[in-house]
């Protein structure tokens, strides 16, 4: 087994991320931590999960010059050491349960064994860690006045070689300084406090002045006062010389309370210490979530993130000593459109250097990363490719009948397209397009032929969506498959800013201008979203500007007729028809309803079996059976009319086909007559035809917990043998080779394990084989894609060594 493809959307915390010197990148997506290379040549995604929290992960920070160690901090109130194997997988070497609530920030300081643990029970935990990397408790600091640490950082005191200074702020506006005096030896004590903030205080980074031993410290501050703060820590009984000479009229101009110049004194080692105010950065327009210092190169550079949607590098002036910005990256607001389906809101929670101070890259609303190279000959910052994904639970997966692209769909809202990016002899996955953007949470999905699909979210109607023209070319020109008849697609879409409908709209011609609509017009179109000739001709995947406003599909049809919000959906082989289902308390709701595709109507009358929701629906390979499963813990199976080829009547339900409430069904492949339930009572059941219209039960699979999701390939293993994939509510899958001759015997596959952790940390919401694309030495090997609650889509390749 290989991972072919691993994606997440990281999780929105301004601590949730960190680069280490070795390249790789970890984030907290959902509850699991996600590694990623960001500046391989190759541009593959994430290529690891470490798995093991239990709550969502807030922070990550990999302990400098340690090799590989990392530590992880969540919600389920515990801090987690990770340690990397010579193999690079990493593994849990100790997890940290003493703080009482959800774990906000970690410190970590170059050089040092020790690290600092913020958390929401008000207290600050400080480590040691012995040459094992295993961690002991130090110190433990109830913060007065009382308040949620939301940013640390730690960091040793220039001349005085064993002492600390832990700066820790949060939901105040103060910043508290503990100084660790290695003389005294009695832990971190509260020597000052720095006032001037006027919110609360998202991120705090130390960082030293210059290479020199008795270079000054620098503090950065960033506040949800929409400001940013520099403090200097400087040894020596005389004070910094911009302290020293403050002129007390600056403050007249600036807003607020006048800046205060107190020099905070403390002493550690028998040496003085001062605390003084450096400077204030105004710029940012919103929230500043997250300051970090880069000191490659002759000057020192802050790099900040906030919610304006912008990214800023500021460096102190040479001649003036002001600190400027010299770089803005992100959205320009001009460009910023109004509504927030488009991504206008909700700005960066994160912005971080790489080693080397070449790439930055940014996290945004949508739980993806954008990442900017230097180009250093021409002086400025290119945008290059990043990654994305979901940020909720993936409630459904489809494959497009041919298998050359696999549509997703999630409670974040959005629906998104997943395809190979070919290049010569490289390839890699990436999201290509996002068809759908919604104001409901998205339930089910499935694909209807090469370029069109269906969708299903809480409301009461399902939506149908055709390829546009842009998306075509583009995927044509990056994976080389073309939809069919291109020429008649619309040329793109755009969604109203105050719909829910995305609309067909022409491309205009890059000189063109678009004349500004009003204000109160309720069709108006968001400026952001024009689509020009030239908008999606690029020679890579879309970046998430793109994605987020130029890759919508339009939509072509709603289908009506159900009462809730809609639970499950089909299509069947031919293309022919859609069958749905919705939620339902009663036999009046849970119907079944079929739609034919030709002009989008009804199939009277609605097929009735079930009294409670549909979980699950499946069409037989040849269209003649569909079978349908539910939480009233019956099956049933509809059989096609031999004249009427939309009509299906019920021939077989079996009341009592599980004890407990069946959540999943699928067909084996060829025309075995063969289908598969699984359910909440532990159990997969194998069903097969037996002629009279008997289908009797042929095997039983037992597992250690509920059965969520379950699917056969469309291929037989030789004559009469078949994979079952199997996913579990605990995020386990299995994979089973059934013989479908007479025994029915079920043997499990062993699998290698391709990555840290290869299963999902939480139920497994659907499992999908691809469709086979058969060459002429048979099958080389099966795809298997994965999508489960912690918001994580896996697919994994499956080399067959059954003959």
């Amino acid at each position: 087994m290989q991972a072919d493809y691993l994606v997440a959307g990281a999780n929105r915390h301004p601590a949730t991320a960190d680069w280490d010197a070795s390249g790789i990148l970890a984030f907290g997506a959902d509850r699991n931590i996600a590694l990623w290379r960001p500046q391989n040549p190759e541009s593959q995604g994430i290529h690891d999960f470490l798995g093991g929290h239990t709550d969502i992960v807030n922070t990550v920070k990999f302990l400098p010059n340690s090799s590989g160690v990392l530590l992880s901090g969540s919600v389920d109130k515990t801090v987690r050491v990770w340690k990397r194997s010579s193999s690079e997988n990493y593994s849990c070497v100790q997890t940290i349960s003493d703080h009482g609530s959800s774990i906000n920030c970690l410190a970590v300081a170059s050089g040092a064994s020790i690290f600092a643990t913020g958390s929401a029970d008000s207290t600050i935990k400080i480590w040691s860690l012995d040459n094992e990397n295993f961690a002991t408790l130090q110190q433990s600091i109830d913060i007065k006045p009382r308040f949620f640490p939301l940013a640390l950082a730690l960091s040793p005191l220039t001349g005085a070689k064993e002492s600390y200074v832990l700066a820790a702020a949060g939901t105040k506006d103060i910043i508290q300084i503990y100084v660790f005096d290695a003389e005294e030896g009695s832990g971190f004590k509260l020597r000052a406090t720095l006032t001037g903030h006027e919110g609360w205080i998202r991120s705090l980074e130390f960082i030293q002045e210059n290479d020199s031993p008795h270079s000054d410290l620098l503090l950065s501050s960033a506040s949800q006062d929409k400001y940013i703060r520099l403090w200097r820590i400087h040894q020596g009984k005389e004070l910094p010389a911009a302290a020293a000479t403050a002129d007390p009229s600056l403050g007249a101009f600036l807003p607020g309370k006048s800046l205060s110049n107190k020099a905070h004194r403390f002493k550690a080692q028998g040496l003085d210490y001062s605390a003084t105010f450096e400077a204030l950065l105004l710029g940012h327009e919103d929230w500043i979530y997250s300051t970090r210092w880069c000191s490659q190169g002759k000057n020192l550079q802050l790099l900040s993130a906030s919610a304006d949607n912008s990214l800023a590098i500021w460096e102190s002036d040479a001649s003036t000593g002001v600190w400027v910005t010299i770089a803005r990256l992100g959205e320009i607001s001009s460009e910023k459109g109004s509504t927030t389906a488009t991504g206008s809101t909700g700005g960066f929670w994160t912005g971080l250097w790489s080693p080397s101070g070449s790439t930055l890259v940014s996290l945004g609303r949508t739980g993806s990363w954008r990442l900017w190279n230097k180009n250093k000959e021409q002086d400025r910052w290119v945008q290059n490719i990043g990654i994305s994904g979901h940020t909720q639970s993936i409630t459904g997966i489809a494959w497009s009948k041919d298998g050359n692209y696999l549509l997703s769909t999630s409670s974040d809202q959005t629906t998104r397209l997943h395809a190979q990016w070919k290049r010569g002899s490289q390839t890699s996955w990436h999201e290509m397009a996002r068809p759908q953007i919604h104001g409901y949470d998205l339930n089910c999905i499935d694909s209807l032929g090469t370029s069109q699909f269906v969708s299903g979210a809480d409301e009461k109607l399902l939506r149908v969506f055709n390829e546009p023209k842009a998306v075509a070319k583009l995927l044509s020109k990056l994976c080389g498959f073309a939809g069919s008849e291109i020429d008649h697609m619309p040329d793109a879409a755009n969604m109203p800013v105050l719909g829910l409908s995305n609309k067909a709209i022409e491309t205009v011609d890059d000189d063109q201008d678009v004349p500004s609509s009003h204000h109160t017009d309720r069709e108006a179109i968001d400026p952001a979203s024009i689509v020009r000739k030239s908008t999606l001709d690029f020679n890579h995947p879309p970046f998430e500007e793109h994605l987020s406003r130029h890759t919508l599909w339009p939509e072509a049809e709603k289908l009506y007729g159900h009462g809730y919000e809609i639970s499950a959906l089909a299509t069947s082989h031919d293309g022919a028809l859609v069958a749905t289902a919705c939620k339902a308390s009663s036999i009046d709701h849970a119907v079944i309803r079929i739609f034919e595709t030709t002009s989008w109507h009804e199939v009277k009358p609605p097929l009735a079996a079930h009294s409670l929701t549909a979980t699950r629906l499946r069409f037989s390979p040849d269209d003649r059976y569909l079978l349908s499963v539910g939480r009233d813990r019956q099956w049933a199976i509809f059989e096609r009319d031999v004249t009427e080829k939309n009509i299906y009547k019920l021939t077989k339900a079996d009341p009592k086909g599980h004890t407990r409430m069946i959540l999943d069904a699928t067909w084996t492949a060829g025309s075995t007559q063969v289908f598969a339930t699984a359910g909440r009572d532990k159990q997969v059941k194998i069903w097969a035809w037996e002629g009279e219209s008997e289908w009797k039960h042929k095997a039983t699979i037992p597992e250690e917990g509920p059965v969520t999701a379950i699917d056969f390939p469309d291929v037989l293993l030789g004559e009469y043998k078949t994979y079952l994939a199997v996913g579990l509510e605990s995020g386990v899958f299995k994979i089973y080779v059934v013989d479908l001759k007479d025994s029915f015997s079920v043997t499990a596959v062993e699998l290698s394990e391709p990555i840290s952790s290869p299963y999902p940390s939480k139920a497994i919401t659907q499992l999908a084989w691809k469709p086979s694309q058969e060459t002429e030495q048979g099958i080389k090997r099966l795809e298997l894609a994965i999508a489960s609650e912690d918001s994580s889509l896996r697919v994994y390749s499956i080399t067959p060594l059954v003959s």
